[in-house]
C-alpha cells in the first residue's frame, strides 16, 4: 500500500507523535520519549487518522500495531522526517563557533567508566559546548539525530556517516578476588565447566564463544544475564561470576582479576562516526576531534 502525504492540511507534530508511537509501541512509552501525556498523544493520533482519512492504528493489548495504511504513512513520514534533520544539519553546519548542545552516543561502560575525563576535557576548552551523553548498547540513529557523533564496535555502513577508525581495545573474561579466593584460579578452559557466568542476554552467543575457548559449558552456567553491562560488571565485583569486560575498564578496579588471558580474549575495533553534514559545525567537529584524540590518550595507557 502507498500513501503520499501532502503538506496541506497536515500537522508536522501529529507526525512526529506518530513516528513515536510506532517506534515505541504504545502510547505511554511515546508519551514519555516527547513528554507529553498519555491522552495528549491519543488526541493528536486521532486527529491525525481523521486529517488523513485512515486508520493508522490498531490497539492491541497494552500496546499497538500498525495497520497496512499505517506502515505505508510511517514510511512516508520517515522520509520526511529524514529529510527535515537533514536541513536542520545543513544550518547548524554554517555555525563558525564552537558552542551549543552536541549529543555523544557510547555503550553504557564506555560512557561511564572510560569517557567522563575525556567530556570534563571538552568542556574546559570548549565552556560553550553543552553535552548530552546517551550511556546505552542500542543504536543510535545518526541520521536521524538521536544523536550527533557515536563511538560504536562496528563499523556503520551508511554511505551518509564518516567513521574514523580508533585503536581497537581487547576484551578478557574477569572475576574478582574474592571469587578466586573460594574457587582457586583456573589453570586452563576445562577447569571452568562448572563456573558461574554472567552475560548478555544473548547467552547461546556467549556459550558459542567459550566452547570456542574450549570452555565446556552450557547455558546454564549463565546465572545472570542482562542487556546493561554495567549490572553485570557490578555483580562481577561481588564475586557472582566470571564476566567479560574491556581491558581499559578492568583495570581500574583491582580487585578484578583476568581468566585466562592468554586463552580467551576478544579483539575490540573502536569507530568514531558522524554525519558528514556535520563536519563543517564548529562544535561537532570540536567535540569528535577531542574524542578521538581522548581516546588514544586512553588506549596509551594500557
Amino acid at each position: 500500500m502507498v500513501v503520499m502525504l501532502s503538506g496541506r492540511d497536515l500537522d508536522w507534530n501529529r507526525l512526529r507523535v506518530f513516528l513515536a508511537v510506532a517506534e515505541a509501541g504504545s502510547f505511554s512509552a511515546a508519551g514519555r520519549a516527547l513528554g507529553l501525556t498519555q491522552p495528549t498523544v491519543g488526541r493528536q493520533i486521532d486527529a491525525l487518522e481523521r486529517a488523513l482519512g485512515l486508520t493508522l492504528i490498531e490497539r492491541v493489548g497494552r500496546g499497538v500495531a500498525l495497520t497496512p495504511a499505517g506502515e505505508a504513512v510511517r514510511t512516508e513520514a520517515q522520509q520526511m522526517d529524514t529529510a527535515a534533520a537533514r536541513l536542520v544539519l545543513m544550518a547548524e553546519g554554517r555555525s563558525d563557533r564552537p558552542e551549543g548542545r552536541v549529543a555523544v552516543t557510547a555503550s553504557e561502560v564506555v560512557a561511564i567508566y572510560l569517557l567522563p575525563q575525556v567530556f570534563m576535557r571538552i568542556r574546559e576548552v570548549h565552556p560553550g559546548i553543552q553535552l548530552d551523553v546517551v550511556a546505552s548498547n542500542l543504536t543510535q540513529d545518526l541520521q536521524r539525530r538521536q544523536a550527533d557523533i557515536a563511538l560504536r564496535n562496528f563499523r556503520p555502513t551508511e554511505s551518509e556517516l564518516l567513521v574514523r577508525s580508533l585503536k581497537e581495545s581487547v576484551g578478557y573474561f574477569y572475576a574478582s578476588r574474592d571469587w578466586v579466593a573460594r574457587h582457586g584460579r583456573p589453570k586452563g578452559p576445562e577447569d571452568l565447566a562448572g563456573a558461574d557466568f554472567i552475560g548478555f542476554d544473548d547467552v547461546p552467543a556467549f556459550v558459542g564463544l567459550l566452547q570456542g575457548f574450549g570452555v565446556p559449558l552450557s547455558s546454564e552456567n549463565f546465572v545472570y544475564t542482562s542487556e546493561n553491562q554495567v549490572f553485570q560488571w557490578e555483580m562481577a565485583r561481588r564475586g557472582q561470576g566470571i564476566a567479560a569486560m574491556m581491558r581499559e575498564i578492568a583495570e581500574l578496579d583491582p580487585q578484578m582479576v583476568p581468566i585466562l588471558p592468554e586463552v580467551m580474549s576478544v579483539p575490540i575495533p573502536v569507530f568514531l562516526t558522524c554525519h558528514r553534514e556535520l563536519k563543517t559545525s564548529a562544535r561537532i567537529r570540536a567535540v569528535y576531534e577531542a574524542l578521538a584524540d581522548g581516546w588514544g590518550e586512553l588506549m596509551s595507557r594500557a
